[in-house]
């Protein structure tokens, strides 16, 4: 009896317009095609329930490592969600109510036991800037409100402070404040909506300028090899790439490996397989659950293959779900 191939179902923005040398779900998808599985592509658009069954339309999608034509679809086809036995949940932020009625879908495929990564329940629980909370240790001085006094005392407090929306990514939306600045007002103002809205205040890390913003890369509670430095431009304070940010590759030190120690383990245990840090001067300022990139960077940097270290773990798990079912 042949053995069936491995599914696995990539639920992803538009593939037609993803930038092939920087997309790290493209880097995931390279890498389960050389493992040999079945590959599918879906956007939100194509989901439904129907009497509690999650259902989508799909392609078949054969991947290549090309710039300029990295993606054939095959003709679409209905199937029921349950029937991949992996689900890679993609879609990059923003974290909205969309987003949420998504993981609702696809928690529904779980329960008929599909592995997606990362699980639903984390990915609605784990806001990226509010679950640093949940590691106060591996922190600076963090500060969330919708009271725009508190946000006034913790700036006479630190003297310079980083200012966030809770839910914005790429940089958007990101204010660097010194203690005496005359937009400090306007900047609380129109961050909580006079009050209505909570947002984040942090203690300024001046490591940014010369180290940078380092994502590291959490595969199944480890650590990647290496991380990634994004430095920011001589004109801007963000460390995005997406806000101008020069990437740049650097080996893991023993305070990335205690962070890594610290939250590798929680969210291992919580179903989040793959998660970045963002951290600055050694301290944890976002833990990234819903897209996170920099697969491609990396490896082309060192000349590894981090998604490869992704569906290594994506086995286990199956292979320990296969012997529990036994």
């Amino acid at each position: 009896m042949t053995k069936r191939r491995v599914r696995v179902a990539v639920l992803m923005d538009p593939i037609e317009r993803i930038k092939p040398n920087k997309d790290s779900s493209l880097a995931m998808m390279l890498a389960a095609q050389r493992h040999g599985y079945e590959l599918y592509y879906m956007e939100q658009r194509d989901l439904w329930l129907r009497d509690g069954v999650a259902w989508a339309r799909m392609h078949p999608i054969e991947v290549r490592d090309d710039y300029e034509d990295w993606a054939t679809l095959g003709a679409e086809r209905i199937e029921r969600l349950s029937n991949m036995d992996v689900i890679l949940m993609r879609k990059d932020p923003p974290f909205d109510t969309e987003y949420i009625y998504t993981t609702y879908i696809l928690e529904r495929a779980e329960t008929e036991g599909v592995l997606v990564v990362n699980r639903p329940q984390g990915l609605r629980d784990m806001n990226e800037k509010v679950f640093t909370a949940w590691f106060p240790q591996c922190c600076a001085p963090t500060l969330i409100t919708r009271d725009m006094g508190d946000m006034h005392a913790f700036l006479h407090e630190h003297h310079h402070i980083v200012c966030k929306p809770l839910h914005g990514m790429g940089g958007r939306s990101i204010f660097v404040i010194k203690e005496g600045d005359k937009n400090a007002n306007v900047v609380f103002e129109t961050l909580t909506e006079y009050g209505a809205h909570f947002a984040i205040v942090q203690k300024y890390l001046p490591e940014i300028v010369e180290s940078g913003d380092s994502r590291i890369l959490i595969i199944d509670g480890e650590p990647a090899p290496y991380a990634l430095a994004r430095i920011p431009s001589p004109t801007d304070n963000r460390g995005n790439l997406a806000a101008g940010a020069h990437g740049m590759g650097r080996e893991l030190n023993d305070r990335d490996r205690w962070l890594v120690s610290e939250i590798g383990p929680v969210l291992r245990d919580r179903g989040m397989l793959f998660v970045g840090l963002d951290v600055i001067g050694g301290y944890v300022t976002e833990i990234n659950v819903t897209s996170p990139t920099g697969v491609r960077e990396l490896d082309k940097q060192f000349k590894c293959d981090i998604a490869n270290l992704l569906m290594n773990a994506i086995e286990k798990r199956l292979l320990a779900k296969m012997k529990l079912n036994h």
